[in-house]
């Protein structure tokens, strides 16, 4: 029975997930985030204190 040989088919199993995991997802990750987000506004507000009108 020629299918419980695994010299073909998992050699070309191996080598496929091998370019696809190696070489097809660093090229696509060099798409991904092009541009780093910059902080805008570092600085904090100081909560207000709140005005109690029945004290």
């Amino acid at each position: 029975m020629p299918q419980l040989n695994p010299g073909p088919w998992l050699a070309i199993l191996i080598m496929s997930w091998f370019i696809y995991l190696f070489i097809i997802v660093f090229k696509t990750n060099n798409f991904k985030y092009n541009n780093n987000p910059n902080m805008q506004n570092v600085k904090k507000n100081k909560p207000q204190s709140w005005n109690w009108p029945w004290t």
